[in-house]
C-alpha cells in the first residue's frame, strides 16, 4: 500500500512539473522578449501615441498638396527599406493609419531610436525587420505631417 501511494505521488510531481508553454528557441522562459510582446499584444495600439515631440495631431479632409510632398519625401527617403504593399525590410505601410495613432507614425519618423529604445510596438517591429533599426532621415515635423497625409491615402 505504502508503495502505490509514493508511486502515486512521484508521479502527479512528475506530470505537474511537466505542464506548461514551452519557451521559445531563441529565449529562455520569463525572458523580456516575451515579457515584451506579451505587453505589445495587450496594448491598444490605437492608443499609443509614442514617444517624440508630437502629442496631437489634428485630421480634416485629406489635403492634395500635401499628399503630393509626403509622397515625394516618401520616395527620396522611404523607399530603401519601406514599401507600400508588401513588408520589405520595414513593414509595409498600406493601411498604417488603421493600425497607429497620427501621432506614434508621424514620432516613429520623427524620433526612431529613442521609439526602438522605449516603446513596446517599435521594439515588436524591430524584431520582426530582424534587428534591422529604421534609420533617422532627419525628416521635418512638416516632412513627417506630409508622410501622415500620404499614408492616409493608402489604405
Amino acid at each position: 500500500m505504502k508503495l502505490k501511494l509514493v508511486f502515486v505521488l512521484v508521479t502527479a510531481l512528475a506530470l505537474a512539473s511537466c505542464g506548461g508553454e514551452k519557451p521559445k528557441k531563441d529565449a529562455p522562459a520569463g525572458s523580456l522578449d516575451e515579457k515584451k510582446t506579451e505587453a505589445v499584444t495587450d496594448a491598444d495600439p490605437m492608443s499609443n501615441k509614442g514617444i517624440g515631440p508630437i502629442s496631437s495631431v489634428t485630421l480634416g479632409e485629406i489635403d492634395q498638396a500635401m499628399v503630393t510632398e509626403g509622397e515625394a519625401v516618401f520616395k527620396a527617403k522611404c523607399t530603401a527599406c519601406h514599401k507600400i504593399s508588401k513588408k520589405f525590410v520595414g513593414p509595409a505601410l498600406k493601411g498604417v493609419t488603421q493600425r497607429r495613432t497620427p501621432e506614434w507614425i508621424m514620432n516613429m519618423t520623427l524620433n526612431p531610436e529613442e521609439m526602438i529604445a522605449k516603446d513596446p510596438i517599435a521594439k515588436q517591429l524591430l524584431a520582426e525587420a530582424n534587428g534591422a533599426p529604421m534609420a533617422n532621415q532627419n525628416i521635418t515635423e512638416e516632412e513627417a505631417r506630409a508622410l501622415l497625409e500620404y499614408f492616409r491615402t493608402k489604405n
